[in-house]
């Protein structure tokens, strides 16, 4: 590659890292938006509280679903289309979410929030469209400055529901109406995408290694289990964090501004995680990370005053953003070309799976694991210690292998 075509290929990585940002900003701000209201509005409609956090869980269960066919879709025609397809999934599971709540129908909520999911989905893929065309020095930073344009929708999303949430008769109508012209709008950003197609591979090109060979490669293995740990535990905490915070005697406000909080302290690190990466280790970065997410769970256990929540959710988010882009790095460090859609899909399948769960137990953790909403969120805060176990065994095994190998 001559000096020249190195010039242009690095302008358009450079390009479409600042379309991704802006994506990340604008249209991700649906995302806080839905978590704040998601289980408020659930706990309205459902019949038991228990399921409170449902449409919160059937988000994650949807992105699950659709991991997979979305990959294939972007590894057949492009990330263009799979962007677009999921700017589609959430403007239509806005629309029904609201037909939902219009109705007081439970059952149809569920249904918005099961496509809302492919929009969720596909706003993970943003961070491995943001390595496609990136230099190997360039991938950790493009993929962190990608996760910092969720600065933007940490500051937009929780303002809009405090503007949104009772500006309708029916509550929280006005924050899905706002949801759907916030995919339409920002669909038209993806018109400026320049990443290259991925070509038909040829009859004798190579395929990669299976989805069971690519699982049974330690470095592969830990990078999900980790990804994984981190987002699974995030979500379980963030999802009953605004129960928590009105159960404690808070009005929604306060709720709102500390998910704000926790989203500005899961995208702001984003701005140096990847030079962290570069220079310390991905290993090291992913360690800080977990112990960080550890700190969140004892500052949840000191009190639930507002500022013990403030604290809790600032070092969740930390903890979340080194976790989980040290796991994106990792992953995106062992696959090769030909993989490249068959483990992504799988990765975000198998988190997002984990994520669903977690969301469901957050409900159940929360409303019915005891007498008070302060049992409750202790019982969630507690609930994170064996997993926080499993993945720093993982990272450790990883770490000492080498050596145990030579």
């Amino acid at each position: 590659m001559t000096n020249l075509d190195a010039a242009r290929t690095a302008r358009h990585a450079r390009r479409n890292v600042a379309i991704l940002v802006a994506a990340q900003g604008f249209l991700g701000a649906q995302m806080p938006m839905i978590f704040v209201i998601g289980g408020l509005a659930g706990q309205s409609l459902a019949a038991n509280v228990c399921f409170a956090t449902l449409p919160i869980s059937m988000i994650i269960v949807g992105s699950m679903l659709s991991a997979q066919p979305l990959s294939a879709i972007m590894q057949r025609y492009g990330r263009r289309a799979g962007f677009l397809c999921g700017t589609a999934g959430g403007s239509l599971g806005a629309l029904i979410g609201a037909w939902g709540l219009m109705t007081a129908s439970f059952p149809i909520f569920l249904l918005g929030s099961l496509f809302t999911g492919l929009y969720l989905s596909a706003q993970g893929f943003y961070r491995f469209a943001a390595a496609d065309t990136a230099s190997d020095a360039f991938r950790p930073k493009a993929i962190s400055y990608v996760l910092a344009g969720g600065l933007i929708s940490a500051i937009i999303g929780p303002q809009l529901v405090k503007v949104t949430a009772d500006a309708m008769v029916v509550p929280f109508l006005g924050t899905y109406l706002a949801v759907i012209a916030i995919n339409l709008v920002g669909s038209l950003l993806f018109l400026g995408l320049r990443i290259p197609r991925p070509p038909a591979p040829a009859a004798d090109a190579p395929i990669g290694r299976s989805r069971g060979e690519l699982l049974r490669t330690p470095r592969i293995a830990v990078a999900i289990i980790c990804a994984m740990v981190s987002y699974a535990l995030m979500n379980l905490v963030m999802t009953s964090t605004p129960l928590a915070v009105v159960g404690c005697g808070f009005d929604k406000a306060d709720a709102a501004d500390v998910v704000s909080f926790h989203v500005l302290a899961m995208y702001v690190p984003s701005f140096f995680t990847g030079h962290l990466i570069a220079r310390f280790g991905v290993e090291r970065i992913l360690g800080l990370g977990l112990a960080i997410l550890a700190a969140s769970g004892i500052a949840g256990l000191s009190g639930v005053d507002l500022p013990n929540f403030y604290l809790a959710l600032i070092l969740l988010g930390v903890g979340w953003n080194f976790g989980f882009i040290g796991a994106t790095s990792m992953l995106a460090s062992a696959q090769r070309p030909e993989e490249r859609g068959r483990l992504q899909g799988m990765n975000d399948a198998i988190v997002m799976g984990c994520v669903a769960l977690a969301s469901i137990a957050s409900g159940g953790l929360m409303n019915c694991s005891g007498g008070t909403p302060v049992d409750g969120w202790n019982a969630v805060n507690i609930a994170m210690a064996p997993f926080l176990a499993l993945a720093g065994g993982a990272l450790i095994w990883l770490w000492l292998r080498p050596r145990q190998t030579a």
